[in-house]
């Protein structure tokens, strides 16, 4: 359960929201607070119609050429780093169901009158800033270790990259420098855009309050950061329809994670 003691800024005076220490049990009831919501209100449709269009849109460029063939899965692995501000939509109707308010679907489109929605959309267009800045640095490792060859096959390039040094070069490194812009956009967004949503606070606010929700429980945030990872992974795995549902649950749990974390 939730431990009690809060911590807050240095200043007893200060207006900083104030971010409680959890553990493991508080993460276990944010996710089945996200599965309740999910099933309460179900959005897998909105999310299918959101995620095969891109995929399809990926399996059409890489079929035409291969040459983007190297960057499909930092795309799709990158997909985690803009996912709290995809998920804004979850946040609200959790919000809204928290409160005894009206849960259709329609209201998912309410972030949009938000009084914090410029707010969100800059903090969004920092995260996108930070995904691009991913999938540059995945190109550049690609070209530092193969070379601007591009890849004759999928099959072929599946086999360069799993047996050969150079492809496990590849994976190593690019999955640490992976983990490292994974673990910013983390840190920048796990809270904040719950927050600006629910409060009508700033950015720069909400991002502190988010780097100091982090700090104050690292093991336990660390946890939810794979949770989230193993759980994108194992829906991307039938062919991306498990998305449909995964990303939504995560959503709403990451309000009731939010709830558990900020003292409101």
């Amino acid at each position: 359960m939730t431990n009690g003691q809060a911590i807050a800024d240095g200043d007893a005076s200060s207006a900083q929201p104030v971010v409680r220490k959890i553990g493991v049990a508080d993460l276990k009831d944010a996710l089945a607070g996200g599965f309740a919501d999910f099933n309460a209100m179900p959005t897998h449709l909105i999310f299918l119609c959101l995620i095969y269009p891109i995929v399809t849109l990926i399996a059409a460029r890489t079929y035409a050429g291969y040459d983007v063939l190297p960057l499909v899965f930092p795309f799709l692995a990158g997909y985690t780093m803009i996912g709290p501000l995809v998920a804004t939509g979850m946040y609200e109707l959790s919000r809204r169901r928290e409160q005894g308010l009206d849960t259709s679907l329609v209201r998912t489109f309410d972030v949009f009158r938000s009084p914090s929605i410029l707010a969100i959309l800059t903090l969004g267009a920092g995260l996108m800033l930070v995904y691009f800045a991913w999938l540059g640095a995945a190109w550049t490792i690609y070209v530092l270790t193969f070379g601007s060859a591009v890849p004759t096959s999928i099959l072929g390039f599946v086999d360069q990259v799993f047996t050969t040094s150079a492809g496990w070069t590849l994976i190593i490194v690019g999955g640490g420098v992976g983990f490292l812009f994974a673990t910013l956009a983390f840190i920048l967004s796990v809270i904040s855009f719950p927050m600006l949503l629910d409060r009508d606070v700033g950015i720069v606010t909400a991002v502190q309050t988010s780097i100091r929700a982090v700090l104050a429980n690292p093991i336990t945030m660390g946890i939810w950061g794979f949770i989230i990872a193993g759980t994108l992974f194992i829906g991307a795995l039938p062919a991306f329809a498990g998305l449909a549902v995964a990303l939504p649950v995560i959503g709403h749990a990451a309000w009731h994670l939010y709830r558990k974390v900020v003292v409101h």
